[in-house]
């Protein structure tokens, strides 16, 4: 191990320490979510497609900031977009407003876009989502603690399974990126999930035959989505996942039902 590699790891165990809140998972594993990151327009096109031929539905965790613009990831979303998804279940959830990493601002400034980027789905859609991703995965100590208090969940891209305790402020996550080269690791992961009865996220990005270094292909894509429901475990959104735990949607002033009731209103100051 290299010591870049060495201090990541570090980093990431102390960022999965501290600042928890846990909710147990309970008996209602195995599940597996499958999530887009950016919102590209591959990701409803293309993922979206693939995922409702199987007759379940994904989360998309958008920044509103890139409607309409175009990147290494291809188009990204447009308004008529949104519109349709949520029109065959999928969920909405946020992913800050212009997808500013939380170590390259201030936490008031990080904070304040992550308002914004709520604020403005809650425009597009008449839906509020407090269901949230990290841009980049980039977490710090200061973002966790501050968000976790009005967030219904904060998903991170660190490796892993969750369960049998949940931290709410720091779900992991596992990426699909490639081809049908990386599908025996996708099963594997499948498999351990079934096994252990936790709950199994996936992120990726652009779903394409000639993906960006963080997107798949449809075969990769296609192949775990049915790998998923042959293991026999429930394919949900991350909000459907949360509601069969027991955990409920918070509001902007921090009311939710459920097990997580010490919430207060998003980004207040610690």
């Amino acid at each position: 191990m290299s010591i870049r590699s060495g201090l990541g790891a570090a980093r990431r165990r102390v960022l999965g320490s501290l600042y928890r809140r846990n909710v147990a998972l309970g008996s209602c594993g195995p599940i597996v979510s499958f999530s887009f990151d950016d919102f590209p327009r591959t990701a409803y096109s293309a993922g979206g497609a693939i995922l409702e031929g199987f007759g379940v539905r994904g989360t998309y965790y958008t920044a509103c900031g890139l409607r309409n613009t175009a990147n290494e990831l291809g188009e990204q979303f447009r308004s008529e977009d949104i519109d349709s998804l949520l029109e065959k279940g999928h969920e909405l959830a946020s992913h800050t407003f212009q997808h500013v990493s939380s170590r390259s601002v201030s936490t008031a400034e990080f904070c304040d876009d992550v308002e914004r980027g709520s604020a403005a789905i809650a425009q597009l859609t008449g839906v509020e989502s407090t269901n949230f991703a990290y841009p980049f995965g980039d977490v710090t100590l200061a973002a966790k603690r501050t968000l976790g208090r009005g967030l219904t969940s904060a998903r991170s891209i660190f490796p892993g399974l969750n369960g049998p305790d949940i931290d709410l402020n720091l779900l992991r996550a596992n990426s699909l990126y490639g081809g049908l080269d990386r599908l025996r690791q996708v099963e594997e992961l499948i498999r351990k999930n079934t096994e252990r009865k936790s709950w199994l996220i996936f992120y990726t990005h652009d779903v394409r035959p000639a993906p960006s270094p963080f997107g798949c292909t449809p075969a990769l894509f296609e192949a775990a989505v049915s790998c998923s429901v042959r293991s026999g475990g429930r394919i949900l959104t991350v909000r459907d996942a949360l509601a069969k735990i027991g955990i409920h949607e918070v509001n902007r002033k921090g009311q939710v039902r459920g097990q997580a009731k010490d919430q207060a209103k998003m980004c207040v100051p610690a």
